[in-house]
């Protein structure tokens, strides 16, 4: 090297030559070299791979890039010397798909700048699995890289770091599910969550865990209990070599809490546990990890009358229940709320003991009677058929309307059925079994027209007695129509023309009202016959009367 630098002269520098130099000063951002010429070059230190390596006075080789810049100063490379010098080592030693190790010098347009001995160039699509969005995480970082393709001609070699990745991957990928079994317990890292699950890296390959394998109890979403890049230890359910899939299971890394339900939390148990959810018909509670019980709706209360569990509980309240059942294999828990309180049904047969005189408000009326609310959530019903003795009633609002004050006697009380029968005609005497003492055939009464039908009008008489005057009874000649005649309030005086004791049925003549004794037995027969052929059955069945009278009006 000395005698190359006693013959070297200004005059023999060449541009694009290598020449030799000499370090003359080491700085923090720059090396100045001497290389003969009339003054000294400077190269940057980032050309260097470590400049604690470099001594003064050390030789090194150049590449002459220029003589001379405009302060009269050479431009030298060292990097470009060491590329130059090195292209053949690389070529003899690098083949397209060849395996080389080089480090990340810097950021260009679409990717990065890696040097192996020759700046090679690394796609940003190749950098890794899924393109990064932040390269200065690699610079001066060293990794291997697989070689693409090299252009002779333009000294060119593209890199990818990604394919050498799928390549190790696919070999660990191979290599472990030849090591997988079911029933593995493995370490994995969560890598992508979704609705359905999580994809778990084996460090080889990936796994689903379905979202219900991940817990014992209730989750509403994946994320509920994983984060992406969390490490955590997953059981190996099922796998499909052909396919290569595997099946993750995190619960069954845990007890099954449900072995020993029947232990902990048994029949008859006062438990305490948290609403995780509402429903329309109930609530669910958590008792522990991975345990939840259903208070049903009609379970909460006694004597309140709850139409949606939001009405008594909250998500996230704490409270006390009572175990009612458990289905083990189904993995279903009972519970009540009310069963903590005295159920106060146990004392409605003392309370309200059949035969009673019980005072009530109409609560609630449906087709077939009326509920009076005896107190607090304890109804009894009046069926439409203990409203009346004398009349019957197709529907309670004829009588009753809600919110009216009623008086009644209990008829009934079954306590296992939350039943009481109440009975409103019970509060008077039967006027039909005297019915004798009222009416008698032949006698003239007075009524009011109460309703009005197509065959005829009912006439309501004393002590709430419906009797009902046919079309043929309200005058001599012929009427077309009963409303043409007769309108309800309308007051009447009409004769007793029948009395059926049995059937609870009196049949009215208003145009009998002034016959003689031998003119009325004349027309009750002629009254018999007419009825029963014009309808095909007695008229004067007041029961039959009323409700083809409703169903015609």
């Amino acid at each position: 090297m000395e005698q190359l630098l006693e013959q070297s002269s200004f005059d023999k520098l060449k541009e694009g030559t290598m020449v030799p130099g000499t370090i003359t000063e080491i700085r923090a951002n720059e090396v100045i070299v001497d290389i003969g010429g009339k003054a000294e070059g400077s190269i940057p230190a980032n050309e260097f791979f470590d400049l604690g390596e470099l001594q003064v006075g050390s030789a090194i080789e150049v590449l002459l890039e220029k003589l001379e810049d405009k302060e009269g100063n050479p431009v030298l490379s060292y990097e470009k010397a060491q590329q130059k010098k090195n292209w053949e080592n690389i070529l003899t030693r690098c083949n397209e798909g060849s395996i080389v190790s080089g480090r990340v010098k810097g950021k260009v347009k679409g990717g990065l700048l890696v040097s192996i001995g020759v700046d090679s160039f690394l796609p940003a699509s190749h950098i890794d699995i899924q393109p990064p969005k932040n390269l200065d995480q690699y610079l001066g970082q060293t990794y291997d890289f697989k070689v693409l393709k090299i252009n002779h001609e333009r000294k060119n070699i593209v890199l990818s770091r990604r394919e050498l990745i799928e390549e190790q991957r696919q070999q660990k990928r191979r290599d472990l599910l030849e090591k997988l079994q079911p029933g593995q317990v493995r370490k994995g890292v969560v890598k992508n969550i979704t609705d359905f699950g999580a994809f778990i890296d084996l460090d080889g390959m990936d796994g689903l865990l379905h979202i219900t394998d991940m817990s014992w109890g209730r989750i509403g979403h994946p994320s509920e209990m994983l984060k992406q890049g969390e490490e955590i230890e997953v059981m190996v359910i099922d796998i499909n070599r052909e396919k290569e899939r595997v099946s993750l299971g995190l619960k069954q890394t845990k007890n099954n809490p449900w072995d020993n339900i029947d232990h902990k939390f048994p029949v008859g148990a006062k438990v305490r546990g948290k609403v995780v959810n509402l429903v329309p018909y109930g609530a669910f509670i958590e008792l522990e990890p991975g345990v939840e019980g259903l208070v049903h709706i009609t379970e909460m209360s006694w004597t309140k009358r709850i139409t949606k569990p939001s009405e008594l509980l909250k998500v996230g309240q704490e409270l006390d229940a009572v175990v009612l059942g458990i289905q083990k294999e189904e993995q279903k828990i009972s519970l009540g709320l009310r069963q903590l309180e005295p159920n106060p049904w146990d004392m409605v047969r003392h309370n309200y003991p059949v035969g009673a005189r019980v005072r009530g408000k109409v609560r609630n009326m449906t087709t077939y009677g009326a509920f009076i609310e005896l107190e607090e959530g304890i109804d009894g019903m009046v069926h439409v058929s203990d409203m009346s003795w004398t009349r019957k009633v197709n529907h309670p609002s004829e009588v009753l309307k809600k919110g009216d004050e009623v008086d009644a006697i209990v008829l009934d009380v079954d306590p296992n059925q939350q039943r009481i029968s109440l009975g409103m005609k019970q509060l008077m005497t039967d006027p039909w079994t005297d019915i004798d003492a009222h009416f008698r055939i032949g006698d003239v009464v007075t009524g009011t027209v109460s309703k009005i039908a197509n065959f005829g009008a009912f006439v309501e008489l004393k002590d709430g007695i419906d009797g009902m005057v046919h079309i043929s009874q309200i005058k001599e000649e012929r009427v077309e129509k009963v409303k043409d005649e007769l309108k309800p309030g309308q007051q009447v005086t009409a004769r007793v023309v029948k009395i059926d004791r049995e059937g609870r049925r009196i049949g009215l003549s208003i145009k009998a009202a002034n016959y003689s004794a031998e003119q009325l037995a004349q027309e009750t027969a002629s009254y018999e016959q007419f009825t029963k052929q014009s309808s095909g059955t007695d008229l004067t069945n007041l029961g039959d009367i009323f409700d083809e009278a409703a169903k015609k009006e």
